[in-house]
């Protein structure tokens, strides 16, 4: 199982990556070719690095979650997986349209969605980060280990 530690840092990688993308992708910005290439590229990784968190937690944290003797805690853990549910549909509708055929079409419809997106992974890192993993550190799943 991945640790607490670990999960911040998969995080905090994502929310950087989120910043940066917020940035690179302004409409002044990706009129210039290499600044829309390398959005592309970034929002690609991003997509892959999404899809990796949500299978490990899928794999590695839930599972055992929801087999906890502690009601409170499945309760937790299935709420976090219903609600995760919007944003795997958004994600995966969004990765079918937008990045599988490497188009560089960045619209103003494609601009709007991929902010959507931005918004709905900011906001699961932040419920994580405040409602999770403080219940998880509170019974004991994680031990917070700082270096």
């Amino acid at each position: 199982m991945q640790t607490l530690d670990g999960y911040r840092s998969s995080h905090t990688e994502l929310r950087q990556m989120i910043d940066d993308l917020r940035l690179l992708m302004a409409p002044e910005q990706l009129k210039i070719r290499p600044n829309a290439k390398t959005a592309y590229q970034l929002l690609c990784d991003l997509a892959q690095k999404v899809k990796l968190h949500l299978s490990e937690e899928d794999k590695q944290l839930y599972p055992n979650l929801l087999i906890h003797e502690d009601p409170k805690v499945k309760s937790i853990a299935w709420g976090f997986i219903s609600g995760e549910k919007p944003l795997r549909r958004s994600f995966d509708e969004y990765y079918k349209r937008w990045l599988k055929n490497c188009d560089f079409n960045f619209s103003d419809e494609f601009l709007e969605e991929t902010h959507e997106i931005f918004d709905m992974l900011a906001y699961r890192i932040d419920r994580e980060e405040q409602v999770l993993f403080p219940k998880l550190l509170e019974i004991g799943i994680f031990a917070e280990h700082r270096v």
